[in-house]
């Protein structure tokens, strides 16, 4: 479906601790969307957003994919995203261009160590969330125990808007609370009953309504959660078992009413509002090497974006030579994107994860998605003599798909050195050398990087810098304190009065900055 009606367009996430079943939940999403025909499997290999081979192997989602769906007239991007605390960084550059997001919660585990770290990581977007807890099929499943988690470790305030019907092996269903059929039981009036006031707590109008006759009706109930989510003081809490298709289409319905449109979030800057008239603006989230060429993946904040358009990426002049409708791994090519849509496209030759692509008319630069600092370092060595320059050039393209993954020369023993955010986003990334690229590699024992810094202040230090080569000669003497700073460098200087050059205390400042590459104690940074 075309459309360029901004409100009817969703762009969001399914987010999760690995094992929630957000891949299942984006299958059957699919399925019911009509987008698939038939729903794939986690553990049969069969699912289109895990179509990776390593992904099917370990029955994990790696990579975030993206897929295209439409519901109830909405067209719906999904990006289903990895729940490996090691692939934390896909879920970053997803969240940075998405809209709202579906938090994914198992109905026996609550809210588990990464369900945290992404709902962090969406707080510091500002990214609108619903939640749905899973897997209420399973023996031990507790809603009320689920939420009584969420509430007490993520700290939002939820809003229960569905009663299952049945326990554990016996669920079968979901009562809708905001609209309460006539022969709804007894609990699910009683539910109905906590739900008007908690949303009466947190909404002006619902309260007065409240107030006024003793009830708030179904329409100021959507209405209130709508403006709850969008504002972040309620969460929406949906429910079901997406392996039985259980709770899939009230969660559809409950995207489309209360997750924002591209038109409900502020613009990216104020002088690229979300108008496909407006000059272009994309950011690009993704870089993926396929066997057909380079895809680079982007959100479209504003204007269009057309097949043979010329964009401005830091001073270079890029072509886009096409524009794909994505759909996991496989793609339909479209004439152009609009504000608000994301896309891949294929042209752009030297475009890195988070570059801008403007008009070259209008240029601008949106802020990128923040890259994580290494933790965990391999060596890696060709183990066929004549492969060592192919090693290198593929070490460069794995970090340009990945910024997350760092490769660099060790200056001590020359070795290659490549560095990720955990031993299994290293062991992904090598078994990709070795799949991808054909390469035999060696990898030796991961060593976990570390940090210093300084414990308590030293004053006084003295530095004489005496040099005589037949000139003029040189010569400084630099008297530095240390002393331990809340966060990151500062650098100050006492000096008064002019009797120092000032380009000679950037020196110092410089020299400084170059010490604090390598630490004393045992080269750490």
């Amino acid at each position: 479906m075309r459309t360029h009606d901004l409100t009817t367009v969703r762009n969001l996430g399914i987010l999760a601790h690995v094992d929630a079943g957000k891949t299942t939940v984006t299958e059957r999403i699919l399925h019911r969307t009509g987008a698939t025909h038939k729903t794939g499997e986690v553990h049969d290999g069969t699912t289109v957003t895990d179509f990776d081979p390593q992904e099917r192997d370990r029955g994990i989602t790696i990579f975030a994919a993206a897929v295209s769906c439409t519901w109830d007239g909405h067209r719906l991007t999904l990006i289903d995203t990895p729940g490996h605390v090691d692939f934390t960084a896909e879920v970053e550059r997803s969240l940075r261009v998405l809209d709202g997001a579906v938090a994914v919660f198992d109905a026996v585990a609550g809210v588990e160590p990464q369900s945290e770290t992404v709902w962090r990581q969406a707080d510091r977007h500002g990214v609108p969330r619903i939640a749905f807890v899973n897997k209420l099929d399973r023996a031990g499943a507790d809603l009320d125990r689920a939420v009584a988690s969420i509430r007490a470790r993520l700290h939002p305030a939820p809003l229960v808007v569905q009663l299952p019907i049945g326990r554990e092996d016996g669920f079968r269903g979901v009562v809708d609370l905001v609209r309460l059929p006539s022969d709804a039981p007894d609990e699910a009036r009683r539910r109905r009953r906590v739900l008007e006031e908690a949303v009466a707590e947190l909404h002006p109008v619902a309260l007065e309504e409240f107030c006024a006759t003793g009830r708030v009706s179904a329409e100021t109930l959507e209405k209130a959660l709508r403006e709850l989510t969008l504002s972040g003081d309620g969460l929406v809490v949906l429910c079901g078992a997406a392996y039985r298709d259980h709770g899939i289409e009230p969660l559809l319905d409950a995207v489309v009413a209360y997750l924002p449109s591209p038109a409900d979030v502020p613009p990216v800057r104020a002088d690229r509002p979300a108008n496909p008239a407006a000059p272009v603006a994309a950011l690009v989230f993704k870089v993926v090497a396929t066997a057909t060429g380079r895809l680079t993946y982007v959100r479209v904040y504003s204007g269009t974006l057309r097949k043979g358009d010329q964009v401005r990426d830091a001073g270079r002049t890029e072509r886009i030579a096409r524009v794909l409708r994505v759909q996991a791994d496989r793609h339909s090519e479209v004439d152009c994107a609009v504000a608000g849509d994301i896309v891949a496209v294929a042209g752009p030759k030297a475009a890195r994860v988070g570059a801008t692509l403007c008009a070259p008319e209008a240029p601008v630069v949106l802020e990128p998605p923040v890259t994580a600092d290494p933790v965990v370092s391999v060596a890696v060595e060709a183990r066929r003599p004549g492969d060592s320059e192919r090693l290198t050039s593929a070490l460069a393209g794995l970090a340009e798909e990945d910024p997350s993954l760092v490769v660099r020369s060790d200056a001590e023993t020359g070795q290659t050195v490549l560095s990720g955010l955990g031993e299994l986003h290293l062991e992904v990334a090598v078994e990709k050398l070795r799949r991808d690229r054909g390469l035999e590699v060696a990898v030796g024992r991961p060593s976990v990087a570390h940090r210093e810094t300084v414990v308590r202040g030293v004053a006084g230090m003295l530095y004489r810098h005496v040099k005589q080569d037949g000139g003029a000669g040189q010569f400084a003497h630099v008297v530095l304190d240390v002393s331990p700073a809340p966060e990151g460098f500062e650098f100050t200087s006492s000096v008064a009065g002019g009797r120092v050059p000032r380009e000679y205390i950037r020196a110092v400042e410089a020299g400084c900055r170059d010490a604090l590459a390598e630490g004393p104690l045992g080269g750490h940074r």
